[in-house]
């Protein structure tokens, strides 16, 4: 983690912020402010609620900052380019830190690039106060009660509205473009996407009713237990957005806790007999290692093969995890190979 002393300085860099406040403005870069575009909602001060306490924003913000994963893609769908945003560690196929949907759309909005926070080792906070940011926008976030106090001595936070890693794509939007003066440009992004995915459904109707999991990562040389996400995590929400349903099983333990992932034995692995269709992270030598081991190959989804394999390092792996972008930049292809895992359950 990152250093008392980098707390420090990031503290220092905030208070020096403030002091300039009024004699430097909002700031004149339009690259990094973004242009603003028509369809501002938010009569500020807003007040926005969120887990980790209150937060107002005084005035339009021009200047955003985000920390953690995907809270760039709210303002980049509306058109603002962030001061800076934090780099991607995964799932960034060409080494630059952008994933593809988030590059896609810098080019096409132009202007100066964001800076790129490297959260490694935790978020950068100097990294931060030095975008010198009006706001601070990490809905969908992991950020602890500790990273909450330091980001606000630098500027408003917008963390996650209950628990950490487990905000729905249709919330960071409302949350992101409350903050932003821009509500209803949120709910249209929202309808935009809500009508991508009843195309999808429309076009692979057989995925409607089928149940689902999505399995963490697989240690082939050891199978004595499986992970996978409970109903708290964006990826397992998602499948109701497709016309999926949770399994009993996965519901019935996603009840027990809070956490977005758990790990069941394989001895107890036939809890899972009434999963239709199995999402997990891997290649075929993955499915192959699970219809060969003699617990895993009784699964009725794995017996049928209706099991999908995706990259868990790539681009399409990655935004299986729904975001505000990745949801319309995978959505064809994703929904596509579920509907090919759906055509073999019986």
């Amino acid at each position: 983690m990152r250093t008392n002393r980098l707390r420090a300085g990031a503290i220092a860099a905030a208070a020096a912020i403030v002091l300039t406040a009024c004699s430097s403005g909002g700031g004149t870069d339009t690259a990094a402010s973004g242009s603003q575009p028509a369809g501002d909602s938010g009569a500020f001060p807003i007040t926005i609620e969120h887990a980790l306490g209150t937060t107002t924003i005084e005035a339009k913000p021009e200047r955003i900052a985000t920390v953690n994963w995907a809270n760039q893609e709210v303002p980049l769908a509306l058109g603002v380019v962030p001061v800076g945003m934090a780099k991607a560690n995964f799932g960034d196929d060409d080494g630059d830190g952008l994933l593809p949907w988030v590059s896609e759309k810098l080019k096409e909005l132009g202007g100066e690039a964001p800076v790129l926070f490297d959260e490694t080792d935790g978020i950068d906070f100097e990294g931060v106060a030095n975008t010198k940011p009006d706001v601070i926008l990490a809905p969908y976030s992991g950020l602890t009660a500790e990273d909450y106090k330091t980001l606000s001595d630098i500027a408003p936070v917008v963390a996650y509205p209950k628990t950490a890693w487990a905000t729905p794509w249709r919330e960071s939007i409302e949350l992101s473009s409350k903050a932003m003066g821009r509500a209803d440009d949120g709910e249209k992004l929202i309808a935009d996407i809500e009508k991508q995915i009843t195309d999808a459904k429309a076009k692979h109707s057989q995925l409607v009713g089928k149940s689902a999991m999505f399995m963490t990562h697989f240690d082939t040389t050891n199978l004595s237990q499986v992970g996978f996400y409970t109903t708290h995590d964006t990826r397992a929400m998602f499948f109701e957005d497709l016309g999926m349903t949770h399994p009993k099983s996965i519901a019935d333990l996603s009840a027990t806790t809070d956490k977005f992932s758990l790990k069941q034995s394989t001895e107890q692995i036939d809890v899972f007999n009434d999963v239709d269709i199995i999402i997990g992270y891997g290649d075929d030598t993955v499915l192959a290692a699970l219809q060969a081991d003699p617990l895993m190959s009784k699964l009725p989804a794995v017996a049928n093969g209706a099991v999908v394999m995706l990259s868990g390092s790539g681009p399409a792996g990655t935004a299986a995890n729904p975001t505000p972008m990745s949801v319309s930049w995978v959505l064809d292809e994703y929904a596509g190979k579920i509907a090919a895992a759906a055509d073999k359950v019986k």
